[in-house]
């Protein structure tokens, strides 16, 4: 007898990837495999299981992450200090590739000959995914849900789930669900009363940080502690890295630190607006600036502030995975051997202090800097280089 075919259904067990199994069931002659990456996000694990079954499925997997989520893909664009548009962290961008690679490891060991996801058609999650699973599994097919069903919104989605029995969801006050994506870099929120620009985010949407008016009125402290450009600690205490991150999103959430609301330039060319919660992240930005401030070269630091905003579009578009986002981390990641030291902060009311920088670089010299010292600096110098530069001026 021939084996079923499979596919292997990127699944968070609610609303729109339940719809999403249910209709793969109806229009493929497959077995769905349900798979899940913990990276962080509020999950329960005994809900998504129960949902999958509900639907036959057998084969449930749901992966930890966390630990190679935060190493792998968050410090290392950390490092970059990447942010898109001026003020974006990334937080869901970096989420995929990782999710992409994994599951079409799934795919491979089950030999499932599609894979599935349920980002929108208008998103750019869609682009990110598949631009993973191409890189990982060129001739494993996708199935994009959102660009072939006949559904066409979220009221389509919501009818079709009634009469299949599918549990819909409530927000805090009583309606169906904004979009939400979240994990332990961020919690992003967009869609119903955010699509309208002039329209203030209602506070009840924000679900790890606190507003800087409810934020405690006593400032806190906290060292980062960093060894070859990666944060190792936290006020001295060495950390695993996802156990590091969860710390920092406690204190900076906990101070009113990590809000973001933006009008951001899709992939796609649509623009969208959304609120984006990154509380550890921030800091950790922050931080690593300021560690890199008395620990690298002027030359390698401005070649970094460079690069970021082209490394941070790619990541934004999905192209973790490209040979021209390798090269750039090559660039990033030359010489952070000497990235090494602690930064404390204050953390007060939604705003970061930079308190101390302490490290053994000699690349800071107090002696050379100083207004009481002058024997070491040749001041005749800067006579033949501001000379140079006004020749410059007019080329």
């Amino acid at each position: 007898m021939k084996s079923k075919k499979r596919i292997v259904l990127a699944y968070s067990g609610g609303l729109d990837t339940s719809i999403i199994l249910k209709w793969l069931q109806e229009n493929y002659s497959a077995e769905v495999i349900c798979y899940t990456a913990d990276i962080g996000q509020k999950i329960n694990k005994k809900k998504i299981i129960s949902n999958a079954k509900k639907f036959g499925v057998k084969n449930i997997i749901i992966r930890d992450l966390k630990d190679i989520f935060v190493k792998d893909y968050i410090f290392p664009m950390i490092r970059g200090h990447a942010i898109y548009e001026g003020v974006y962290l990334l937080g869901t961008s970096i989420a995929r590739p990782l999710i992409a690679k994994d599951q079409i490891r799934i795919a491979k060991k089950y030999k499932a000959y599609a894979v599935s996801h349920g980002a929108t058609g208008k998103g750019n999650d869609q682009v990110r995914f598949e631009l993973g699973y191409h890189y990982f599994g060129p001739k494993i097919k996708i199935i994009a849900p959102w660009r072939l069903w006949k559904l066409k919104s979220r009221s389509d989605l919501i009818n079709y789930a009634r009469k299949n029995g599918i549990s819909i969801p409530k927000d805090k006050k009583g309606a169906p669900p904004f979009s939400i994506d979240d994990n332990l870099f961020h919690t992003s929120t967009e869609g119903k009363v955010l699509e309208n620009p002039k329209n203030s985010a209602p506070e009840f949407i924000f679900q790890r940080t606190l507003s800087p008016e409810k934020a405690p009125t006593k400032a806190t402290f906290v060292s980062i502690n960093f060894k070859n450009s990666e944060p190792i600690g936290v006020n001295g205490k060495k950390l695993r890295p996802a156990k590091l991150l969860e710390k920092l999103n406690k204190l900076a959430g906990k101070n009113g630190i990590g809000r973001v609301d933006l009008v951001e330039n899709r992939f796609l060319g649509i623009k969208s607006r959304g609120v984006y919660e990154t509380p550890g992240g921030t800091l950790l930005i922050h931080a690593h600036r300021a560690i890199e401030s008395v620990t690298l070269d002027k030359a390698t630091m401005h070649k970094k502030d460079n690069i970021m905003p082209r490394y941070a579009e790619l990541i934004y578009n999905g192209y973790w995975y490209s040979k021209e986002r390798f090269k750039l981390q090559k660039i990033i990641d030359f010489k952070k051997n000497k990235v090494n030291g602690s930064i404390k902060l204050k953390l007060y009311k939604g705003n970061i202090t930079i308190q101390s920088r302490v490290t053994n670089s000699k690349a800071y010299s107090i002696k050379k800097v100083s207004f009481e010292e002058n024997k070491s600096f040749n001041k005749s110098n800067v006579e033949k280089f501001i000379s140079l530069h006004k020749k410059k001026l007019r080329n």
